[in-house]
């Protein structure tokens, strides 16, 4: 059962503005052939589309463990998370981001939640993920580690 569930959307600015590829590769090909044009263009849009959709990320809290994409960590190795929203949140996902970090975040959604680790043989200090719900996410996730 999950305690969060969460897939990270792209937003409906990047579907619109990626809409410019339709002229452009009408353009590139109406000299060629019009109609092979415009169908090509139709389908490159529908085929991004279809990849913004089908691969956007899911964060879930369960009773045992947190999942961010393919990435699962059980809770007893979880420590205590904090949600940056603002400028503190493009800090953390900049000038104070550990290389060592592993990294779920979107650039699309601005709040993060960094999840330290207990596990001394894991090489990644903390857990980065981008949520636009940061302080739920911070919640539950505290009461599931508490609970486990």
């Amino acid at each position: 059962m999950d305690l969060y569930r969460e897939r990270l959307w792209a937003t409906p600015w990047l579907f619109i503005s990626t809409l410019l590829v339709i002229p452009a590769i009408m353009l590139v090909f109406a000299p060629i052939n019009l109609t092979v044009g415009v169908l090509l263009a139709i389908v490159v849009y529908v085929a991004w589309a279809v990849f913004l959709v089908t691969t956007a990320p899911v964060i879930r809290v369960t009773e045992d463990e947190l999942v961010a994409g393919h990435a699962r960590i059980p809770l007893p190795l979880v420590g205590d998370p904090t949600a940056y929203l603002g400028e503190d949140a493009t800090l953390e996902r900049g000038r104070l981001l550990d290389a060592r970090a592993w990294l779920l975040i979107r650039g699309w959604i601005k709040p993060v939640v960094k999840v330290p680790l207990l596990d001394q043989d894991d090489p990644a200090p903390y857990w980065l993920l981008s949520t636009r719900n940061p302080d739920r996410l911070v919640r539950v996730l505290g009461e599931a580690r508490r609970s486990a």
